[in-house]
């Protein structure tokens, strides 16, 4: 018997993406879609992509319209998941793809974001290695069996997958982390603003939220903690480009003295070995966000810069599928007991 499934923003892009991979999915039956002010419409009039899912019309996001089926999946603005999830029956599955439950000190909250805060959910990157416990732990642990899931920010998720491996093996250093992202806009949603008009971005690479204020910043630094950093520090600096979707994410750290290049690869590759959508490639390889549009799949390419002492990973996503969606997904499949990979592909679409 399948899951009954509803998607609240689901006019959204996220929400858009997460209905594109539910349809695939052997065990889940999207019933309900909602929405603000395209409630009413069908679905198809505004995600005309979805032709599978023709039969659906928009409603209200209320927690009535929401409750009812197994899984909720929430793909809406800060602020308005936390409004509805105390609503929720306690034994629903709901993954929020927003950012309301994803950070676990209040204090990163009312600095990045503001506003009420909603508490910390079992955060949704499976592959993300945990310093403690047993060898080779990681979160995906913690998602067996969770009923609260928040999904993670794109930026976040990238940047986090990039480095946490060598900062659990201890082979770089948590300070002095650079990362610099090309990132397509639509991580920036729907809403209409003057610096995402076609106009303002094609042939143009815009650089935005600089110096430290960028909200995934508290995301990663709490990652690499997790991973075993003990006070990390980031400079982060995201570019938009004239993509519809993807993240190329440029991830550097120094290397620990007296770490030997095969070492530093060695934290890598035994991080990621066994993982279906995370992979590093071979030495001198590269990837490009070409390579993972539409998938589940993050590429990590890997080099060491002797002479700056340094390591650097080059990470492609799609961010609204491996960095939003996809990871929404994967992680209810560990939550409910599915297999990892139900309704998720490792292929990309080209040309």
């Amino acid at each position: 018997m399948a899951y009954s499934v509803a998607v609240a923003g689901a006019s959204g892009y996220a929400g858009g993406e997460l209905l594109r991979l539910l349809a695939g999915h052997p065990e889940f039956d999207v019933r309900t879609v909602t929405a603000n002010s395209n409630a009413g419409a069908r679905l198809l009039d505004v995600q005309p992509h979805l032709r599978s899912l023709a039969h659906l019309t928009l409603v209200e996001t209320t927690p009535e319209t929401l409750s009812g089926h197994d899984i909720v999946f929430l793909a809406l603005p800060h602020g308005k998941s936390g409004e509805l999830t105390s609503h929720l029956p306690a034994d629903t599955l709901v993954v929020d793809c927003g950012a309301d439950h994803r950070l676990v000190s209040e204090e990163d909250w009312a600095a990045f974001y503001g506003g009420d805060y909603y508490g910390a959910w079992a955060y949704g990157v499976p592959e993300l290695p945990l310093a403690g416990g047993a060898a080779g732990q990681k979160q995906r642990d913690r998602l067996v069996g969770a009923r609260r899931i928040a999904a993670p920010g794109c930026n976040a998720s990238t940047v986090s997958l990039a480095l946490a491996p060598g900062i659990r093996a201890g082979v770089i250093e948590a300070a002095d982390i650079v990362a610099v992202l090309a990132v397509g806009p639509s991580g920036a949603g729907k809403s209409l603003t003057n610096a995402n008009l076609a106009s303002e971005i094609l042939g143009s690479a815009n650089p935005y939220a600089i110096g430290g204020v960028h909200r995934h910043i508290p995301e990663i630094a709490q990652n690499l903690r997790w991973a075993g950093a003990v006070a990390p520090t980031i400079s982060f600096t995201p570019v938009i480009v004239p993509m519809s979707r993807g993240i190329l994410a440029t991830s550097t750290a120094r290397i620990v003295p007296g770490t030997s290049a095969a070492a530093v690869r060695a934290a890598w590759e035994e991080a990621y070995a066994n993982e279906p959508f995370v992979q590093v490639l071979p030495a001198g390889q590269f990837p490009r966000t070409a390579d993972v549009l539409g998938a589940n799949t993050a590429l990590i390419g890997l080099a060491v810069d002797e002479a700056a002492g340094r390591v650097v990973t080059v990470t492609a996503v799609d961010n609204l599928a491996k960095g939003t969606a996809g990871a929404a997904i994967q992680s209810a499949n560990i939550a409910l007991g599915l297999p990892e990979t139900s309704g998720l592909s490792v292929n990309g679409v080209a040309p």
